[in-house]
C-alpha cells in the first residue's frame, strides 16, 4: 500500500509538472507566433493569438495544431474604391476595428518558419464611418442642374443600410438629405452597396442616373495569409463581413 501511494504521489506530481510545462510552452509559442505575425503583415499593433487544444505539446510532436485564434485591432486593409459607380481604382486603406479568425488543422515546419492551416473562418467589422469614404467623393452632376452625394450612412434596421443623400437642384440645396434603405451585399471582393427603392431628387430622372450616387461598393484586399470576403451583413455600429479561407498561411 505505502508502495502504491508514492506511485500514485509521484504520477500526481509527474503529470502537474507536465501540465505546467505544455502551458509554458503554448505560452511562449503564442508570443512567438504574434511578433512574427505582426512582421508578416506589418502590423502596428501586436496581435492575439491563442492556441486552442491540450496538450500542446503533444500536438507539436504532431507537426500539426488543432486550432490556433487570431485577433487583430485595427488592420488596415488594402483596397480600390468604385465610387458612386465609376470604374476608377483608386489606391486606399481601409480600417477594419476587429478581424477575427479560427484557423484550424495548422501545419508547421520543422524549423518553425511557416506555418499553415488548412481551413479558416472568421468576423471583420468595418464602421460605417469607414465605409462611407468608398462613396463620399465629390457631388456628382447627375442630369443638368442636380448634383448630389452621400453624406452618411447609419444602421436602418432589419439588416439595412440607411443611405442619406445630399443635392443641389438648380443651385439650391434640398432643405435636408433624402433617405433612403440599402441592401448589402459581397461580389468576390467588394463590398456592395445597392438602394433597395430610390429617393426622390426634387426632379424626375432616370434610375440608372440616380443610382451613380445610391449604389456603391468597396473593394477590401489582402487580408492576413489570404483570407477573402464571404458574406456581409448590416450591424448597429458598422457592417460585419463574415470571412473564410483554404491553406491559409499563418506566419512565412
Amino acid at each position: 500500500m505505502r508502495a502504491l501511494r508514492i506511485l500514485l504521489i509521484v504520477t500526481i506530481v509527474l503529470g502537474g509538472l507536465f501540465v505546467i510545462a505544455d502551458r509554458v510552452a503554448v505560452g511562449f509559442a503564442e508570443d512567438e507566433a504574434a511578433d512574427r505575425l505582426k512582421a508578416n503583415e506589418n502590423l502596428s499593433t501586436t496581435p492575439d493569438v491563442s492556441i486552442r487544444g491540450f496538450p500542446f505539446l503533444t500536438q507539436v510532436a504532431g507537426g500539426e495544431l488543432d486550432e490556433v485564434q487570431v485577433g487583430i485591432k485595427d488592420y488596415e486593409a488594402d483596397t480600390s474604391g468604385a465610387a458612386n459607380g465609376t470604374d476608377a481604382d483608386v489606391p486606399a486603406k481601409i480600417r477594419i476595428d476587429n478581424l477575427t479568425a479560427q484557423m484550424r488543422g495548422v501545419a508547421f515546419s520543422g524549423d518553425y518558419s511557416s506555418a499553415k492551416a488548412a481551413t479558416a473562418t472568421g468576423t471583420a467589422t468595418i464602421s460605417y464611418a469607414e465605409l462611407l469614404k468608398a462613396a463620399k467623393a465629390e457631388p456628382v452632376d447627375v442630369a443638368t442642374g442636380v448634383t448630389a452625394q452621400v453624406v452618411g450612412l447609419s444602421d436602418g434596421g432589419n439588416g439595412k443600410i440607411k443611405v442619406e443623400v445630399e443635392a443641389t437642384v438648380l443651385g439650391t440645396k434640398l432643405p435636408r438629405p433624402v433617405s433612403v434603405l440599402s441592401s448589402v451585399s459581397v461580389k468576390g471582393d467588394n463590398v456592395m452597396v445597392n438602394a433597395d427603392s430610390l429617393p426622390n431628387l426634387g426632379v424626375q430622372l432616370a434610375e440608372d442616373k440616380v443610382r451613380l450616387i445610391t449604389d456603391f461598393q468597396q473593394k477590401i484586399d489582402g487580408l492576413p495569409g489570404g483570407i477573402k470576403l464571404d458574406k456581409v451583413e448590416a450591424a448597429a455600429k458598422g457592417v460585419d463581413i463574415k470571412v473564410k479561407g483554404s491553406d491559409v498561411s499563418l506566419v512565412g
